[in-house]
């Protein structure tokens, strides 16, 4: 991808989060597209490119009435609105569309026609190997590299709870937030246990909701009203088994995609003024912060405790509140997006003063797969 060559010139939620019984899942993705196409200023028949997982593209862009001469419907999990991203940036320089609608909406705890959970075929790589052994969704596999990463670095589950208690402390600063009352470390360790070594709130939250972006050339993007610029962006992946990881204490997707996108964009961790590091549960900040390359191997537990990540530490991490206090709809790496953008257009509810260039990292499935998108608020 060019330097700067796209950027975001709309984003919007939907218009509630939390418990929304009254939306289907096409009619979160559709909610949170008509928020997004009308803050960038559009109509949907300006909008020539559509990307969404879970739903359908195909089945969205007929429910707006859009015509695209794009799709994408890549559905890895989490991050896979971070690599829609990177697959319009790089179908707009292709000049495969020009303006492109990245949707998302999730029906996670009200089940209004959701999309079916993977059920692991007994024929498949999970079926055979892991499942009969009782690792079967994520609190059972996340259990294996996080259990191994504390053994290796000598990490505590006082410092593993200290991450829950950040975010919430970041949460209690955002109206929006699902969970907002404090949080101590005792809290998180004698809540219920869900899979050792996870209490429950070492796990994200359930909810409804949705998101939506609008993208267009870096050069078009000078004529929008908040423009934020696209630096630079990475994708990688890993096996879908979590037995078969390189490394239980680090990810490969993740430094891979950290990497590309760092080296696209021509920038070095210590330009960075803001990070989004998707947490699912408790243990993905240390994995991020290391992989990107902001820690040392066995370092970030250290660098979290001492107040670096939370409100006036010198690098705010997950500023919404995270998945384990902001919001949690299954698929979490669009929320990433949107409180990188709004942190670039100094509109999130806990601002950094002064930020420039904010990072967004997310990770599909149980570290199978990852992605990267490094946004500035400066034009090119």
């Amino acid at each position: 991808m060019k330097r700067k060559s796209i950027a975001v010139v709309g984003a919007a939620e939907t218009t509630d989060l939390g418990v929304i019984p009254n939306l289907s899942q096409i009619g979160l993705n559709a909610d949170a597209a008509l928020n997004a196409i009308a803050d960038a200023g559009l109509k949907p028949s300006d909008i020539d490119g559509v990307a969404t997982a879970g739903e359908s593209p195909i089945a969205l862009a007929s429910y707006l009435g859009i015509t695209p001469t794009w799709i994408d419907g890549t559905g890895v999990g989490g991050c896979s609105f971070l690599m829609h991203l990177r697959h319009a940036a790089a179908a707009i320089n292709e000049g495969l569309c020009t303006t492109v609608l990245v949707a998302h909406g999730e029906s996670g705890r009200s089940q209004i026609a959701p999309s079916a959970p993977p059920s692991y075929h007994p024929g498949s790589l999970e079926g055979q190997f892991e499942k009969p052994f009782g690792v079967g969704w994520a609190p059972t596999m996340f259990t294996i590299p996080l259990l191994r990463y504390m053994k290796t670095y000598g990490v505590t589950l006082e410092q593993v709870a200290q991450i829950p208690v950040i975010q919430r402390q970041w949460a209690a600063l955002n109206p929006r937030a699902m969970e907002k009352a404090p949080l101590t470390v005792e809290d998180v360790l004698n809540s219920k246990m869900i899979a050792y070594p996870f209490t429950r709130h070492m796990c994200c939250l359930v909810t409804d909701g949705g998101g939506a972006l609008v993208l267009t050339s870096a050069e078009r993007a000078r004529d929008f009203a908040r423009p934020v610029w696209v630096l630079g962006t990475g994708e990688s992946a890993e096996s879908t088994m979590i037995s078969q990881m390189q490394d239980f204490t680090s990810s490969a997707a993740f430094r891979v995609s950290g990497a590309k996108a760092f080296s696209e964009a021509g920038i070095t961790q210590s330009d960075v003024d803001h990070l989004m590091i998707y947490d699912a549960f408790a243990h993905l900040p240390l994995y991020g912060l290391e992989d990107l390359g902001f820690c040392q191997p066995g370092e970030a537990a250290g660098f979290i405790g001492d107040g670096h990540t939370a409100p006036g530490g010198s690098l705010p991490v997950n500023t919404n509140g995270g998945g384990l206090s902001y919001m949690h709809s299954g698929m979490y790496g669009m929320y990433v997006l949107q409180e990188s953008i709004r942190q670039m257009r100094g509109i999130a509810p806990a601002q950094v003063k002064g930020a420039k260039i904010s990072v967004a990292h997310g990770v599909a499935g149980w570290f199978s797969g990852s992605s990267t998108i490094i946004f500035s608020n400066e034009a090119p």
